[in-house]
């Protein structure tokens, strides 16, 4: 089940998008959004797979937003929904997947959402390439320290901030999670918006009492949180183990 957030100023146009979604089978609307500054906090709290995007609302417009949008780690798709033909060159050259013109149609909805689902399984296969890598290098008040890839549970961003956590305790690193996950390759699984963990100590996928979920890793008493978008990512490597 993919979650999709609908940004549109109109009540009535998010309510209607809102319908067709709901006559879907495999999606499902987990928020909505009156504007462009409201479109990127409720990414960053709900952290949808595709983001439904107007172009034309007060304040900051869906353009805007989406440039925004696309500077997170692992932002989610983007498919305008406008009125204007005109801003079609200027939507895709942000991370726009998509560019539908209002009304939309069930039939074009439905299309543009498989397109994303189809990149999305793309991206993630391509994220996983094979790595040589045995190592990362932080600084520490000792100087450049190497660190094993093996001694490694997980990388946790915290706003600018990278932290890797190991057998050996943890370290801040001068780096993105976006650009790890290129680096290691199929070493690592993103499983939420903010975490990284190593695929080779993954033991169990668990329901937090708060009913969310986090992945168990081996020789660590901190399970970090896994996002409902990232949940099938994680079964499916425990299949595979």
């Amino acid at each position: 089940m993919l979650d999709v957030l609908i940004v549109d100023d109109e009540p009535l146009a998010r309510a209607r998008l809102e319908r067709m979604i709901d006559q879907l089978s495999g999606y499902q609307v987990s928020a909505a959004a009156a504007d462009g500054e409201l479109a990127l906090a409720a990414v960053v709290q709900y952290d949808p797979d595709i983001v439904l995007m107007d172009i034309h609302m007060p304040g900051s417009d869906g353009l805007s937003a989406a440039r925004a949008i696309s500077e997170l780690d692992d932002p989610p798709a983007i498919i305008f929904c406008t009125a204007f033909g005109e801003h079609a060159l200027e939507a895709f050259a942000t991370t726009a997947v998509g560019y539908l013109l209002k009304p939309v149609r069930r039939e074009q909805l439905e299309a543009a959402l498989a397109k994303v689902t189809q990149l999305n399984k793309m991206q993630r296969a391509a994220a996983r390439g094979a790595s040589t890598r045995t190592s990362i290098t932080a600084k520490t008040h000792r100087g450049i320290e190497r660190i094993a890839l093996n001694d490694i549970r997980y990388f946790l961003a915290d706003q600018k901030y990278v932290t890797v956590y190991h057998t050996g305790g943890e370290h801040l690193l001068d780096t993105t999670l976006k650009e790890l996950e290129q680096e290691l390759g199929d070493q690592l699984l993103r499983v939420h918006r903010n975490a990284l963990v190593s695929v080779r100590h993954i033991q169990a996928l668990e329901r937090c009492p708060d009913g969310g979920l986090q992945v168990r890793l081996a020789d660590t008493k901190t399970a970090p949180a896994v996002s409902r978008r990232h949940a099938s990512d994680v079964k499916a490597v425990l299949q595979q183990l």
